[in-house]
């Protein structure tokens, strides 16, 4: 099938890769000019294992083509994907704002029926809304079938996600786009769940909302584990062994972050608000990540004291590992918290270093490796869960610091290799913290 896909972020970029993978004609389109020669070239402007490779090979194939423009990238398509970002508003509602520029770009352009398949994570309703923005603004006379068709995307296993879904949901009132949309994704042999246009709306924010609550959820009980003598892993997994629940989204740490999570949360709540129906349970997911961003600070207070003057090591800025995503990153609010109590932060994140400083700046230090992090550290943090920092060499690392403090935030050091160090004070999340006095 000819397919275009307006917007070359994580969703659009990972959908027409694997679109082309799977034997489509892709175009991507995107306004960012600069964007746009990176991909051309065979270059992934962002950081997702196995996206670059596939990229690079379905290119030089001929199967996938980038540009700025909209003519050139929807004049044969027969189905148009719309992956343009919805970022948070102030007021905690999605931003339409790039989904009506797309609206109106595509109007201007589309020369033939269509198939327009929204894949942006977007409010009950939007699929409407969208569709009278493009007969209001068409320039031809042609027919446009809509269909929702939301992401599940992983960052850092958006390739494996898109390839070996779940499911697809397939929202839409026409039965012939439906039957047109199963068959551009009839390779992945992934099944299909068909709903109406706002249950697939819905079935998004339903998702994440869920799998969140799940996130503070258990943090809450590493709390109480923490206080009563509990191991929270231990927890999760006696929970996790009941079939109803299960094991994902068990791992107790310091909160959520992402492109999703945080925003998505917050549009279903303010989507719920507007509707006039209650939503507590939200409201309280919320306000526990929230608290959960600053644990291992106040955790470092109540260890050392005064952290003025303090050096802090912090292995890990993304806000998940396997990518150099900082959107919402609990490392922000936690640099953030460490400067203005006058500690000395330096960081050390294998990719994510360039992002952070854009959005952190130049109030901490970026080291190049976490022994340069650790380097007279009176405490370290470990805040993203690199499998690099789980392999580290630590009685090294805790040598080279001036006091053997470590807040593990994800709960990924291997109790061997703390207690293979000749001194170290340990404290992870939900368990009983460890300390060898050498």
């Amino acid at each position: 099938m000819k397919i275009a896909v307006l917007g070359t972020g994580y969703v659009g970029l990972s959908t027409g890769v694997c679109l082309a993978e799977i034997g489509h004609d892709v175009v991507c389109i995107d306004v960012d000019q600069k964007k746009i020669e990176t991909l051309k070239q065979g270059k992934s402007p962002i950081y997702e294992p196995g996206l670059e490779e596939l990229l690079s090979r379905n290119y030089d194939a001929g199967r996938l083509r980038f540009t700025t423009s909209h003519q050139e990238g929807i004049s044969r398509a027969e189905i148009i994907i719309i992956a343009v970002g919805t970022p948070q508003s102030e007021d905690g509602r999605a931003d339409l704002s790039f989904l009506e520029q797309a609206a109106k770009d595509l109007a201007d352009h589309i020369a033939r029926d269509s198939i327009v398949v929204i894949k942006s994570t977007v409010p009950v309703g939007t699929n409407e809304y969208f569709e009278q923005l493009l007969a209001d603004h068409l320039k031809k006379k042609v027919e446009i079938q809509m269909v929702s068709n939301p992401e599940f995307l992983r960052q850092g296993s958006a390739i494996m996600d898109t390839m070996e879904a779940d499911r697809i949901i397939i929202g839409t009132e026409h039965e012939e786009a439906a039957e047109k949309i199963k068959e551009m994704y009839r390779p992945l042999n992934v099944p299909f769940l068909l709903t109406n246009v706002k249950s697939a709306e819905v079935i998004k924010y339903a998702s994440n909302a869920f799998l969140a609550t799940k996130i503070s959820f258990i943090n809450e009980i590493a709390n109480l584990c923490e206080a009563v003598g509990a191991d929270v892993e231990d927890v999760a997994k006696g929970m996790g062994k009941d079939k109803r629940i299960g094991m994902a989204f068990l791992n107790a740490g310091i909160g959520y972050g992402g492109s999703c999570f945080p925003k998505d949360v917050k549009a279903l709540l303010h989507s719920s608000r507007q509707h006039g129906i209650p939503f507590s349970l939200l409201e309280e997911t919320i306000a526990i990540n929230d608290h959960q961003h600053q644990l291992l600070v106040k955790k470092a207070i109540k260890r050392l004291g005064d952290l003025k003057g303090k050096k802090i090591a912090m292995l890990g800025l993304a806000f998940k590992p396997e990518t150099d995503d900082m959107r919402e990153a609990p490392s922000i609010k936690m640099a953030n918290a460490l400067t203005e109590l006058g500690a000395e932060v330096a960081a050390y994140d294998p990719v994510a270093a360039i992002n952070a400083s854009k959005v952190i700046g130049n109030k901490i230090k970026y080291a190049v490796s976490a022994i340069e992090a650790a380097a007279y550290a009176d405490a370290l943090f470990i805040v993203t869960e690199w499998k690099e920092f789980q392999q580290l060499n630590l009685p090294a690392l805790v040598k080279s610091m001036k006091q053997p403090v470590i807040f593990d935030g994800r709960n990924c050091l291997a109790e061997e290799s703390i207690r293979a160090c000749e001194k170290i004070e340990y404290y992870p999340v939900g368990r009983p913290a460890i300390v060898v006095r050498g």
